[in-house]
């Protein structure tokens, strides 16, 4: 006898309907799984035998043969319990035959309880293109795979409560509508930092455009502080942008805290962080690679602290998927592409001892250059805005509790009202923001009067711009177009847009 299981795996972030077979056969007791599985897979076999016994059910002192179709995709991960549970006992003839329009996948303990398992989204999104109308999981996978709408999601904590459900019609819960993010406990508010009102309309047309900044500045001028503080400005995630970052999330087992996550992500890896934690590396037993911090930032910050004491290698990955907004990582176990369109905020100090510039600074002239050229220029070009940040000043500090700083809430107001321009600027063209104007399409988008465009003419042979720090200034002057209301790009434009080409001009040559 032959038994049919539906469930489903995961492909990078993708997931794959997966049918699972169980033969019945005479012969000594064996369990055989056939269809590509690595170690989780095979080893499902004990799992599933001690969870029958817990259930109450009888392992079959026969031969078995479980296949998993299709057989050329290789099968990862303990996803295929359940299903494989299920399908050895409907072999057996202990119970019917399950439903043809219902996808089963979870972990099982040794007692037969459910635990949770990574891209619980994607294989329920899945299953719902697949014309399945029921997916039953583990109870901790309900709250991601809710976001998966059109089909039913039925949480389980047990195998006992599943073949209760199956066989005795005892009603398993429906899983309720997506669950609204959690409010922050405590927000981060642009109002607590003290002057540095040229870095706050720097984040400000960071945040009102899409683009990527470098804060450069001494010690305790507050660089980590205004980091921290961007997203607050950030417009909301739409309901398009917070499915794609759960199903990232989903696929490194974090989907649960992805749905419930307040705002943007914001990654913040420490500078010790290798290549493969930033581009994403293989996975436990040589599995396909997983999401690393790019992929985790999409949609939201990628926050480098302490840029230049980055690895060269682990900076050089950033250079790809800051011009594609994807990262393509190919290993022995396969290749996967997975989505990286995030905001890049990095912070430095302008040299080895972090006071250059003023009296307090003891590095040679070839010192502040060396430390300056471990960022390579294709990178450096790719960063749109780049701040020098001061210290902050006596007065402003004198001025603490006597003198109100501009809220979150308002530079967010005024961000919002710059991407609703944008947003009907590029109606049906596939741009989202300023910072994603294709280079064909600039003099279409990015329009100068004559006076801005002799200077920056005379600012090309100036500042020996490449091509893509010249695009690159073009969108940062739209957007401050934008904030300034305006639909042609004008001298004073640019020229604001000219002044974040900081650590540029500091650059050997």
């Amino acid at each position: 006898m032959v038994s049919l299981v539906h469930s489903a795996g995961l492909t990078g972030i993708d997931g794959r309907i997966v049918t699972v077979e169980c033969f019945f056969s005479g012969g000594l007791p064996r369990l055989d799984i056939v269809g590509l599985p690595d170690k989780a897979v095979s080893e499902a076999g004990e799992r599933v035998r001690a969870a029958v016994k817990s259930a109450g059910f009888d392992w079959p002192v026969s031969r078995l043969t479980v296949n998993l179709a299709p057989a050329d995709m290789r099968k990862e991960g303990p996803v295929y319990d359940l299903p494989i549970l299920l399908a050895v006992l409907a072999a057996s003839g202990q119970i019917d035959p399950l439903p043809e329009n219902a996808v089963f996948l979870g972990e099982l303990s040794l007692t037969g309880a459910l635990r949770p398992v990574a891209g619980a989204l994607a294989m329920a999104m899945a299953a719902r293109a697949a014309g399945c109308r029921t997916v039953y999981l583990p109870a901790e996978n309900a709250a991601e795979a809710a976001y998966a709408q059109g089909i039913t999601v039925h949480p389980v904590a047990s195998v006992g409560q599943l073949l209760a459900h199956l066989t005795h019609g005892a009603p398993l819960p429906e899983a309720g509508p997506p669950p609204a993010p959690d409010e922050p406990a405590e927000p981060l508010d642009f109002a607590h930092v003290l002057g540095q009102e040229n870095v706050k309309r720097a984040l400000e047309i960071a945040a009102a455009g899409g683009h990527n900044v470098l804060l450069s500045g001494p010690p305790g001028s507050g660089k980590s502080m205004l980091a921290k503080r961007f997203p607050s400005i950030l417009p909301p995630l739409s309901e398009d942008e917070r499915l794609e970052v759960i199903r990232i999330w989903s696929a490194v087992g974090r989907g649960a805290e992805a749905a419930r996550m307040a705002g943007r992500p914001i990654r913040a890896p420490h500078h010790t962080t290798a290549p493969q934690a930033l581009a994403g590396g293989s996975g436990p037993g040589g599995r396909l690679p997983l999401p690393g911090d790019m992929s985790l930032a999409h949609n939201g910050v990628l926050f480098l602290d302490e840029f230049p004491e980055f690895r060269r290698d682990t900076l050089e990955t950033l250079r790809q998927p800051l011009e594609d907004h994807v990262v393509s990582i190919s290993r022995v176990a396969g290749r996967v592409t997975y989505p990286a369109r995030f905001q890049l905020i990095a912070a430095m100090n302008p040299c080895k001892c972090g006071w250059y510039g003023t009296p307090r600074c003891t590095c040679r002239p070839e010192a502040v250059q060396k430390y300056l050229s471990r960022l390579s220029g294709p990178l450096l070009d790719r960063i749109d805005l780049q701040v020098a940040v001061r210290p902050v000043s006596y007065e402003a500090l004198a001025a603490r509790g006597t003198q109100a700083e501009e809220p979150s809430a308002r530079i967010r107001e005024r961000v919002r009202a710059a991407r609703a321009r944008q947003a009907a600027r590029f109606a049906g063209s596939g741009v989202r923001c300023n910072a994603d104007i294709p280079a064909a399409r600039m003099a279409d988008f990015c329009p100068l009067d004559p006076a801005a465009q002799a200077m920056l003419a005379a600012a090309f042979d100036r500042l020996g711009l490449t091509a893509r720090a010249y695009d690159r200034l073009l969108r940062v002057a739209r957007t401050v177009a934008d904030l300034d209301g305006a639909d042609v790009i004008s001298a004073a434009h640019l020229a604001e847009a000219l002044s974040y080409r900081a650590v540029d001009r500091a650059l050997p040559g």
